[in-house]
């Protein structure tokens, strides 16, 4: 059973946005993996990056979506796309300087917990506007 599981709860109504969401879904699941199966320094440390690349990756698209419809939340929403992104680059810094036994269940709950809550507040309150603009 994965860590994360995607539902339908967690869609957005955006085909390309929950495509992406469910890459995201995918890579909390392979680090979680990673982790309980010990996996070495190197495979953690390459989820991990892969993790926070296609986050930066992901958050950009929403956020030029933003300015391309007029997104009247969209700097409180950029503010925690950038958030996560420093907690992240911290995840990562103590991984580097301490090893893999530094990836803990609570670090994939915070991973979990951020994502799932952020796509059913912040990303389903841009539903309706994206609807309105046409972007399917």
């Amino acid at each position: 059973m994965p860590f994360v599981e995607w539902t339908e709860r967690l869609s957005v109504g955006v085909t390309s946005i929950d495509d992406q969401h469910k890459k995201l879904v995918s890579l909390i699941n392979q680090l979680h993996d990673g982790m309980l199966s010990g996996k070495g320094r190197e495979i953690l440390s390459s989820v991990l990056k892969g993790l926070i690349d296609y986050t930066t990756t992901h958050f950009k698209y929403e956020e030029d979506i933003f300015v391309r419809t007029g997104y009247p939340d969209a700097a409180a929403h950029k503010a925690a796309h950038a958030d996560l992104v420093r907690q992240v680059k911290e995840i990562e810094r103590k991984l580097d300087q301490a090893g893999p036994a530094t990836l803990t269940i609570k670090t994939m709950n915070f991973l979990k917990d951020w994502l799932t809550s952020h796509i059913q507040g912040e990303d389903k309150r841009y539903s309706p506007h994206f609807a309105a603009k046409g972007v399917r």
